[in-house]
């Protein structure tokens, strides 16, 4: 009997389900982020395993948020001198903020007797050196560099500061301030951008003068010692209030390393929140946005000393900015609309940074748990 050859079969193509694709894209970002993912892990170990002993966890703490907190707020201070000085070398720029950096450092502990901070650490609630820390504490840095991986700018100002109050007004106060600087800067900016979007233009025009990469050197550069005035707090707040010599160097020359590496990798990823916003790569764009923000810090630095979250007005700055651009071109609804996800996303972030400072605040704090039972209950 004759063998009778078999069709082929017709197989019809399967579709993966939604949840399979999405389990593919996190399975390569995983494998792209192993090594990342791996010093996460062996970072929160190693905060489990020191967290007793205050003597080292105090140093420990310090590293993790020195370097989280400055990868984070890169974007608020060198990321438009980053972004505009590509064609130059990255050691200049980091040997001209690093010595910045210790000028404005060693200026402070020299005249507040050992105090790195301008006094932003005396206000209530932060006053007192740290002898004895939990573990969630030192957790914190780590939880922030892992979202400066994903590109979120967090204020380092709640998430390393509110783990440390000892009141939930303190952070009332650091909200309050911060809500205020977020609407100076983006009043600030658009009524600037809405007003003189024209003139702007103009002054971008063609190839920059060397006067304008000088003024943006040096605004940037008094940018950077406002900044550190106002954030320095957020690391030091590991360390005694007052450092001594030996100390002094520990913390400076780690911090200027650290910078170093930075400067390296050209920023972190989180350098995008700045690539993404228009005209930010002209240096002459650049410095205007360095000028204003900078100006900004200066004036709440002086106001008190309750320490503010610089993400806060930075973001409200470029939400402003990018606002005036549009409506003063009258651009098409579409990249209006691009403008407000923009600024909607960029909210978005920094409110989760709020609430999971606020959830470990609650976590860490007794004080603060019993204030919320009084007033929900009593």
């Amino acid at each position: 009997m004759a063998k009778t050859k078999k069709g082929k079969k017709h197989v019809a193509p399967i579709k993966p389900y939604k949840f399979r694709r999405r389990y593919s894209q996190l399975d390569i970002y995983i494998r792209k982020e192993k090594n990342f993912l791996y010093f996460i892990a062996f970072s929160l170990i190693l905060a489990g395993l020191v967290y007793p002993y205050a003597s080292i966890a105090m140093w420990v703490g310090f590293a993790f948020a020195g370097y989280s907190a400055i990868a984070n707020d890169s974007i608020q201070t060198i990321g438009t001198f980053i972004v505009s000085n590509e064609d130059k070398k990255w050691y200049w720029q980091w040997l001209f903020m690093g010595t910045i950096f210790l000028g404005t450092v060693f200026y402070s502990w020299y005249v507040f007797n050992g105090d790195v901070t301008y006094q932003r650490l005396s206000s209530k609630g932060f006053d007192q050196t740290i002898d004895n820390f939990v573990y969630l504490q030192l957790a914190a840095p780590i939880v922030l560099l892992l979202l400066t991986r994903f590109r979120i700018p967090v204020s380092t100002t709640f998430m390393l500061l509110s783990v440390f109050t000892v009141s939930s007004g303190a952070i009332i106060s650091m909200v309050s301030k911060s809500l205020m600087g977020y609407v100076a800067a983006f009043v600030a900016a658009f009524i600037i951008y809405i007003v003189m979007t024209n003139v702007i233009k103009k002054m971008v025009k063609g190839e920059a003068h060397g006067s304008w990469v000088i003024a943006q050197w040096v605004i940037s550069g008094f940018l950077w010692h406002t900044w550190l005035a106002q954030d320095l707090a957020n690391v030091a707040v590991y360390l005694p209030r007052q450092l001594s010599v030996w100390e002094f160097a520990a913390f400076a020359g780690f911090i200027f390393l650290g910078l170093g590496f930075m400067f390296f990798r050209r920023g972190e990823r989180i350098q995008n929140i700045i690539n993404e916003k228009s005209d930010v790569r002209d240096v002459r764009s650049a410095t205007i946005i360095d000028l204003i923000y900078s100006i900004i810090l200066y004036y709440f630095k002086e106001v008190n000393n309750i320490p503010m979250s610089t993400t806060w007005v930075f973001v409200g700055l470029l939400a402003g900015r990018e606002l005036g651009m549009r409506l003063r071109n009258q651009d098409s609804s579409a990249k209006l609309g691009r403008t407000f996800s923009l600024i909607g996303k960029d909210i978005l972030s920094v409110t989760i940074g709020l609430v999971i400072s606020v959830i470990l605040a609650i976590a860490i704090n007794p004080v603060i748990q019993q204030e919320l039972v009084n007033f929900f209950f009593e």
